[in-house]
């Protein structure tokens, strides 16, 4: 589901559990009550972040919910650099900045990933519960922040404009490993499953019986530019790490081939995806 089709569900939501009718809003916000259709309907293509904010105090939301709101209606004024407001950058190292530069701007990305699935795929509960378990010492608050930059971030996947294509290869290991629940796992899969329908996505997945594979050194990005050029990227506990060294990204552009073909066809791993969802 995209950004804007959330907000206005998560909108509507709130007014409803809040005990209010759309007269009562309207009368609060001072406004007309053809505005509060249009964001609740989604009729709106750019949503101000003042109105999110005045619905949310309207409505009592947490704070948690406020932030995540407030990031979806900055998405829908489709800035490249959104991670540049204030809202965000307590939340984003500075050599991530560099990592969401290329994503915001590549014509394709190409991702494997071997533990988790990968970040513009996740779901909310998905995410909180990686970022819990990774960054134990954060505050909620914190962490709330990490959670709705992940999910701004799959906007991308989403745009009415040339979309992003993206590529995905994933360890089986990333179905079945159970994080945050059952409940919690289902609707991941549940939504790779949906996500890995659209036409500008391609999820596969490595089976246990292939054995050794070329992405055993570790998850990896490659993003791909105008003018051919490709650029590589790799994190781990360490940091993170660029390069734009035609032999380096060559040597993952590679890897990236083999586990393409390695892995089952993105029908075949659509299988094995809803299979997962049974297992949960």
């Amino acid at each position: 589901m995209r950004q804007r089709d959330i907000l206005r569900h998560t909108l509507r939501r709130l007014r409803q559990e809040a005990g209010l009718t759309s007269t009562q809003v309207v009368r609060t916000l001072i406004c007309s009550p053809s505005k509060l259709t249009r964001l609740e309907t989604g009729e709106n293509a750019v949503v101000e972040t003042a109105d999110v904010m005045a619905l949310c105090e309207i409505y009592r939301a947490s704070p948690e919910k406020r932030a995540l709101l407030l990031g979806y209606a900055a998405v829908t004024k489709t800035k490249k650099d959104w991670w540049q407001s204030p809202e965000y950058r307590p939340a984003i190292a500075p050599t991530f900045k560099a990592y969401l530069g290329l994503e915001a701007t590549a014509a394709a990305v190409c991702n494997y990933e071997g533990e988790f699935v990968p970040g513009l795929l996740q779901t909310e509960d998905y995410v909180r519960t990686i970022h819990r378990r990774a960054h134990e010492r954060l505050s909620a608050d914190e962490i709330d922040r990490l959670v709705t930059v992940r999910m701004t971030r799959q906007e991308v996947l989403h745009r009415e404009a040339a979309p992003l294509k993206f590529a995905a290869v994933i360890n089986e290991a990333v179905l079945r490993r159970r994080v945050g629940g059952p409940d919690v796992m289902r609707a991941q899969i549940e939504h790779l499953a949906e996500v890995a329908e659209l036409p500008s996505v391609r999820v596969q997945v490595i089976p246990f019986k292939v054995g050794a594979h070329p992405g055993m050194n570790g998850a990896f990005t490659l993003f791909r530019l105008g003018d051919a050029e490709s650029i590589a990227y790799q994190e781990n506990l360490g940091g993170a790490s660029v390069t734009r060294k035609r032999a380096d990204v060559g040597l993952y552009e590679e890897a990236f081939n083999d586990l393409q073909i390695l892995a089952v066809g993105p029908q075949e791993s659509l299988g094995m995806i809803r299979e997962a969802i049974k297992e949960h």
